[in-house]
């Protein structure tokens, strides 16, 4: 799901020196005349821009993103091994800034009945459109809210995968010695709500790098009677920071801290009702408020979703979602609430539609994506055209517009961060 923004932690980067040593080890590889083979070199150049059509940002300029950007991406194979990297390098307008980015970078070793990845990985778990139950991994919600490319939703984590594949079932593994929270909007180029905005004195504490604080995530899969079935299960910390005053009448410090989190969840997906049907719940164990009492640390939740996907003639589909979260132990967190700061509903609720159409031999792509909340009365619309010029060259334009419900809603919170956005792309 998309989280509340309020609650949004410091930025840290260690990009470039993971750059330089995954560079050393490509150097290694390619220039082994063991392992050089079967080496492609793929990429792209590109240009983002996203301006405000409300009013200004908090900074005073107009652009949520205006960048470009060249992306380079090597895959080096030489079985058992492959090599992968894919790094970015950009200039940012709005911060006057070059930037380097290893937005992935690992090893696979392949055998007949196991696998396994080493490095930074993105990893893609469950079933939702922009909802996420049982995919744990870190987000990039900026990225979104501004307008980038969809696959800049998603980062990273540094971390070993195994795969297992047994005759009864298929399995994955995944232990992350460096935890990495999920990423909010810049509170420079986002207006958002805050419950203590006096309060600017704050520090981010994540979780040490330590073998006790290591991240574990397990997925178990097959199929079943012609459906994709999973079970989940995650032992970490949740990727949105809860604020810790140092005091609830009159707070000079505010500690952003990521509280330990268990996860335990299913899925099921197939085809029904002449479309794709998708069926998704987790349990999130908040193992650090067993009683619901502790109103700065989320309580735990059971989560669930409900998704159909159809084309309805050729080339146009649909797909819908309702998705809902159940607070646990609610008493516990309304009485508690401290005065003044916003109360979450016991059963937050949340649509969403999205719509496709291609035209023009697939070359125009026409697509319509809002979510809803039944219980918010907060809404997010973004419509978007795409065009393919060639195979190597595309454009797309689209809008976010948010709003609805209170300050501090979801999407109510971004009312006035309402932005058109353009991409255009070169692939080689």
């Amino acid at each position: 799901m998309l989280s509340p923004l309020w609650k949004r932690g410091a930025r840290g980067d260690f990009q470039i020196k993971k750059f330089i040593i995954v560079a050393f080890l490509i150097s290694l590889f390619i220039s082994s005349p063991t392992y050089a083979s079967d080496i492609s070199l793929h990429g792209f150049l590109q240009g983002n821009y996203s301006v405000d059509t409300n009013t200004s940002n908090p900074d005073g300029k107009d652009f949520k993103w205006a960048e470009e950007r060249a992306q380079l991406k090597l895959d080096a194979n030489k079985e058992p091994f492959r090599l992968f990297l894919k790094t970015d390098a950009f200039y940012d307008h709005i911060d006057d800034a070059s930037h380097l980015e290893v937005r992935e970078g690992y090893v696979d070793f392949t055998s007949s009945s196991w696998d396994t990845r080493i490095g930074r990985q993105i990893v893609t778990w469950g079933l939702g459109d922009l909802i996420f139950i049982n995919d744990v991994f870190p987000k990039d919600y900026e990225a979104f809210f501004s307008g980038r490319p969809m696959e800049y939703l998603k980062k990273g984590v540094d971390g070993i995968k195994v795969g297992m594949y047994p005759s009864f079932a298929s399995m994955e593994l995944i232990v992350i010695s460096f935890f990495e929270p999920n990423n909010f909007p810049d509170p420079k180029r986002f207006h958002m709500f805050d419950p203590m905005p006096a309060v600017t004195d704050r520090e981010e504490e994540k979780p040490a790098s330590t073998f006790d604080n290591a991240e574990i995530a397990f997925r178990v899969y097959r199929d079943v009677a012609g459906f994709d079935a999973s079970l989940y299960f995650y032992k970490g910390f949740l990727r949105q920071p809860s604020m810790l005053p140092d005091s609830m009448t009159s707070p000079t410090k505010i500690d952003l801290v990521y509280p330990e989190l268990s996860v335990y969840g299913a899925s099921l997906q197939g085809r029904a009702l002449e479309g794709v049907l998708s069926l998704e719940a987790g349990y999130y164990d908040s193992r650090e408020d067993k009683g619901g009492t502790d109103p700065m640390t989320p309580n735990s939740q059971s989560r669930f979703l409900v998704g159909y996907q159809r084309q309805l003639w050729e080339d146009f589909t649909v797909g819908l979602q309702y998705y809902g979260e159940y607070m646990h132990d609610y008493s516990g967190y309304e009485d508690n609430l401290p005065a003044g700061f916003p109360q979450e509903k016991k059963l937050h609720q949340l649509a969403s539609v999205r719509l496709t159409q291609f035209l023009i031999h697939q070359t125009l792509g026409l697509s319509f994506f809002s979510f809803y909340s039944p219980s918010d009365d907060d809404y997010l619309l973004n419509p978007e055209v795409k065009y393919n010029f060639s195979d190597s060259v595309w454009a797309a334009a689209g809008a976010n517009v948010f709003g609805g419900g209170d300050e501090w809603n979801q999407f109510g919170s971004l009312d006035e961060n309402d932005n058109v956005y353009v991409q255009v792309r070169y692939e080689f």
